[in-house]
């Protein structure tokens, strides 16, 4: 019993961090900064040794809403959907690759910063 009311508390905090995430993200309206920014901080706190309730709050909770994916995806249909193929293509990578480098550079300071 014991067991299911930690991870009740657990579920509760997930959907808070969501929650959160979702309204920064509307607020800020730009997938690209968004993806940058979640990067940048997942980068960061997976350098860190987190306890099991907070990595779950703040990589299933805040940063799968924060950083969604479908944000990604859609951006690149409407450029698809546009025809503009060499386009789609730039800023798929463009995307991947910036994502990718920011991701480690969160990593590096914070193991800097510790």
């Amino acid at each position: 019993m014991i067991f299911f009311k930690v991870k009740k508390n657990i579920f509760f905090y997930i959907l808070l961090a969501a929650y959160l995430a979702t309204f920064i993200r509307i607020t800020i309206n730009n997938n690209f900064i968004i993806s940058v920014i979640g990067s940048f901080l997942v980068g960061f706190f997976i350098s860190k040794r987190l306890s099991y309730s907070i990595e779950k709050i703040l990589l299933s909770g805040f940063f799968s809403c924060f950083t969604s994916f479908s944000g990604f995806i859609y951006f690149l249909y409407k450029i698809l959907n546009q025809g503009d193929w060499i386009q789609f293509i730039i800023f798929f990578n463009l995307i991947i690759i910036v994502n990718l480098f920011t991701m480690f550079f969160g990593f590096w300071i914070s193991r800097k910063i510790t």
